[in-house]
């Protein structure tokens, strides 16, 4: 077996990888050596995928044919009893009969998986491989297997090093997210900390000799991946009153002890120093002291401008005077998934060791109603020099991200993308699909889409005109936060984009797919992929 990394993040699942000298499907002289490699594969399941045009093979090579010889007639059995179809993600599971051990089979089950009408020829596109990948992973989850062995060329012969790459990386990703529990790596938050963990906890990837680096590299990805997204997770699952400002910055540091990242952490002096009005006026309001994170990959050269990511850090958001409504309040917890978006990118990124320049900023703070908070009505001065008028203090988010986007002007960046739960008027026009995606770069739109289809984890363009700035007009100051009800999260977006005017930028609305509601309650992890995704493109 080759691990691919050695860390001290302990996931719920473990992924690595093998390889085979002999696996060509396409050859007879090839195929008998190649199977009786992967049944002799100690596993509680091995994983093949078959198409329908295997099912109906005859010829000596064809997968079925000589995996039924040497399961004893198994897949005969089971095709005669209709249990084999072909159809794309139809699985069939096949468990261990007295003929097997005679045959020198270790494996304990094999799950056959439909790739459906897939030709030698082709390649699964990224979206039907995720609807196999998803299907099969749920049959493996929540039962007795505890370790399955995915044989990569199975899934499509004719795929290339990119396309293997972008499959075994979003393998691992769903296999992450299929296993995930909150509570492992957390403090217990009930008597019994963690009720039910997956008893499936170790997925590898075999791979024949000429395909084992593409293989090897897109597990590691995939590894980092599935390790910031855990953490991205956690840090939003958990309760206000644990997950505050303070603690989101120390969990930040606390990643320097186990990975080459540098965090600094500015005080309130230097953001009063520095101007922040507009940021210190949404946390005015609270007891909690507000944070203003800096968390640096220096993977680049010292030259090289940085790609800077700005995540939203409100850890609860009640509206402040502008209060909410008491129905489904605690989700607002959820709020700071954009920082913890951040944070979990970041740790992804140092695992990964990527050879480029990132770098995190998280401004977080409490937006509560005091006798000292904001009131709707009042006039801010933001680090830009902009004065704001506040006409709702529950549009908090765009206040705390303005001074973050002035304040990393400093860095010259290449792209800054903030990432925010920004507005309920996203949720109302994406749903829980898509992020919305703002932007006027032509270059970060493409690849901000590309990322997005590559991981799954989908954007989808928004209006960004110049005309939509009339409606944040103010008779008072320079602007006001709000824009009225009308196309509310452009509005939002047209805001941010005042700030912004230095350097190339993308804004990220997630509150429609930042978290679940109602009994699947829970952080998601997203953007974590998309961001992922992007910066592996850009290396």
């Amino acid at each position: 077996m080759e691990k691919t990394t050695t860390n001290d993040f302990p996931m719920q699942i473990q992924f690595s990888t093998k390889t085979l000298p002999q696996a060509d499907f396409d050859s007879a002289k090839q195929v008998k050596p190649a199977i009786a490699s992967l049944v002799a594969l100690a596993t509680d399941c091995l994983i093949l995928g078959y198409s329908k045009a295997d099912l109906n093979k005859k010829t000596p090579g064809s997968l079925l044919l000589e995996l039924d010889a040497v399961l004893g007639g198994s897949v005969a059995r089971a095709k005669l009893a209709g249990d084999l179809s072909g159809k794309e993600a139809s699985q069939c599971l096949l468990r261990a009969e007295v003929s097997w051990s005679k045959a020198g089979v270790k494996a304990k089950r094999v799950l056959l998986v439909g790739l459906g009408d897939l030709s030698a020829k082709e390649s699964l596109s990224l979206q039907s491989y995720a609807k196999l990948a998803k299907a099969t992973l749920k049959t493996l989850s929540g039962g007795a297997i505890e370790s399955a062995v995915w044989f990569v060329p199975s899934f499509g012969s004719s795929a290339d090093a990119d396309t293997v790459l972008k499959q075994v990386r979003l393998t691992a990703q769903l296999a992450g997210e299929q296993t995930y529990r909150f509570g492992v790596r957390q403090p217990a938050m009930k008597f019994k900390a963690v009720e039910y963990v997956d008893p499936f906890q170790e997925l590898r990837f075999v791979v024949c000799k000429d395909g084992a680096k593409a293989v090897q590299v897109a597990v590691h990805q995939g590894e980092a991946l599935v390790e910031g997204m855990n953490l991205a997770k956690d840090l939003g699952n958990l309760p206000p009153n644990v997950c505050t400002p303070t603690y989101l910055a120390k969990t930040a540091q606390g990643l320097m002890k186990k990975t080459k990242l540098k965090v600094e952490l500015l005080t309130k002096k230097q953001m009063e120093a520095l101007g922040m009005g507009s940021f210190l006026s949404v946390a005015q309001g609270s007891e909690t002291p507000p944070q203003f994170i800096i968390m640096r990959h220096n993977g680049g050269k010292a030259s090289e401008a940085p790609t800077v990511l700005v995540g939203k850090g409100i850890t609860f958001d009640t509206g402040g005077i502008s209060l909410k409504p008491g129905e489904a309040m605690d989700e607002m917890k959820y709020d700071m998934c954009g920082a913890a978006s951040v944070v979990g990118t970041m740790l992804s990124t140092a695992l990964l060791g990527l050879k480029q320049n990132v770098i995190g900023v998280i401004p977080t703070c409490e937006n509560m109603p005091s006798g000292k908070a904001t009131r709707p009505g009042d006039i801010v001065k933001s680090m830009s020099g902009q004065t704001i008028e506040i006409l709702n203090t529950d549009a908090e988010g765009r206040l705390i991200l303005c001074d973050a986007l002035t304040y990393v002007e400093r860095f010259k960046p290449k792209a800054v993308i903030d990432i925010a739960t920004l507005t309920g008027a996203c949720v109302i026009a994406l749903g829980a699909v898509h992020s919305g995606m703002f932007s006027d770069d032509s270059h970060l739109l493409a690849d901000l889409t590309q990322a997005g289809h590559d991981s799954l984890d989908t954007v989808w363009r928004m209006p960004l005109d110049a005309a939509y700035q009339e409606q944040l007009k103010s008779n008072f100051a320079d602007m006001a936060n709000i824009g009225g009800r009308p196309a509310g999260s452009v509005t939002a977006a047209c805001f941010l984009k005042r700030f912004t005017e230095k350097y190339p930028w993308a804004h990220l609305d997630i509150a429609g797919t930042a978290w679940k509601g109602g009994a699947a309650k829970g952080s998601t992890g997203r953007p974590v992929p998309l961001l992922v995704n992007y910066l592996l493109a850009q290396s």
